[in-house]
């Protein structure tokens, strides 16, 4: 006689490269249809903890201070808790009147942030890790490209608060990638070489390693790089 399972269906956590999963949801920016309503803008979507805890106002705090230098790079936030709409209401509210940080005051937050009470899409995406807690969403980031694919994911705990210049320079690498096809190096910054994909063939090999594509300079033949300019970056993401 077969066992029937009486254990919850376990849902495969989104990869690299996957669509975004879909969902719609109540924010307090109003309704949303996701990744609908983003098609063609990146956007960062990530999760935290809980309201009202110190943290995650540290992170809300950052985000919303940097809105303006990621809408610069076409790229959208929206955030998530399983909290409900009304706590995040009080939560945001507090912020903007009560709450300073690192010079940071009177901080108004106006991206959307949604309500996952059911912690359904919480579970869609990943963010409840039961190891580290069942009950609240581990701070996840989830960077998805205009055509609603997971580009990048990262995972932090819940104890340590994410570092939001990393968070920038990712949505800076992945467009300059994209925008150039080449790839970028350990610690890179805009502004920095960038690296050359191998070449294809023997004979192209031997043209970069006798320097006859221009601009590229290689230390061997896997090993290639090029020069390109904030300007460059910065016009070709404005382009996009």
């Amino acid at each position: 006689m077969s066992e029937t399972s009486t254990s919850s269906p376990v849902t495969a956590m989104p990869r690299l490269g996957d669509p975004a999963p879909a969902f719609t949801a109540k924010t307090t920016q109003g309704d949303i249809t996701f990744p609908d309503d983003y098609a063609g803008s990146w956007v960062i979507f990530f999760s935290h903890p809980a309201d009202f805890t110190p943290v995650c106002t540290s992170e809300f705090m950052t985000f919303a201070s940097m809105q303006d230098d990621f809408a610069a790079l076409n790229t959208k936030l929206v955030g998530l808790s399983v909290d409900g709409l009304f706590s995040h209401i009080a939560w945001l509210r507090t912020i903007k009147e009560k709450i300073t940080f690192r010079e940071m005051t009177d901080v108004e937050v106006t991206f959307p942030l949604i309500e996952d009470v059911s912690m359904a899409i919480a579970q869609k995406y990943g963010m409840i890790m039961p190891g580290e807690d069942s009950t609240k969403a581990v701070r996840a980031v989830f960077v998805i490209d205009p055509a609603g694919v997971i580009r990048t994911i990262i995972y932090y705990p819940l104890s340590l608060g994410r570092n939001f210049d990393e968070l920038r320079r990712v949505v800076v690498a992945l467009q300059t990638a994209d925008a150039f096809s080449v790839a970028t190096p350990a610690d890179w910054r805009p502004g920095e070489p960038v690296i050359v994909p191998p070449p294809g063939s023997c004979g192209s090999a031997k043209d970069r390693m006798s320097g006859a594509e221009e601009g590229v300079t290689c230390v061997d033949w896997f090993f290639c790089t090029k020069e390109l300019t904030t300007d460059q970056i910065d016009a070709a993401i404005l382009a996009h």
